[in-house]
């Protein structure tokens, strides 16, 4: 397995990076991956109740769903192993603690925590605030 597994190394090596699209989480019971690929999800699981799909808002607002929850995405740039212990118990420790609900997404290069829009640049702050104190 490649990518970091020393918490301490994680956060004093991560450089949360906010990225400028705003996403809304949706959920669809009769589409496919195929149906959704054509409108440039960021991310799609396969849930019981159905697809969830996090789509940029001007892609959902296609679907007539903009009007959802606006969420930003976090990248933590730093290549966290799949296997890694506590990073994103630390990274939702330190938003809860600001009173910032995190969803928090691993994909095989790194984590990426979607937070409420209108609290994007305090989160972001907050992530970097943890990774400066962990020098």
């Amino acid at each position: 397995m490649t990518g970091e597994t020393d918490l301490k190394i994680l956060i004093s090596h991560m450089r949360p990076m906010l990225d400028p699209e705003p996403y809304v989480f949706c959920t669809f019971a009769n589409r496919t991956f195929e149906d959704l690929a054509e409108y440039a999800p960021v991310a799609l699981f396969a849930e019981t109740e159905g697809t969830t799909a996090i789509l940029p808002v001007e892609r959902a607002r296609e679907l007539g769903l903009a009007d959802a929850e606006w969420f930003r995405r976090i990248t933590l740039t730093v290549h966290s192993s799949l296997e890694a212990v506590g990073l994103t118990a630390a990274v939702a420790g330190a938003l809860a603690q600001e009173g910032i609900s995190a969803n928090v997404v691993a994909a095989f290069f790194h984590d990426h925590v979607f937070v409420p829009a209108e609290r994007a640049d305090e989160a972001l702050q907050a992530l970097r605030n943890i990774a400066d104190l962990d020098k």
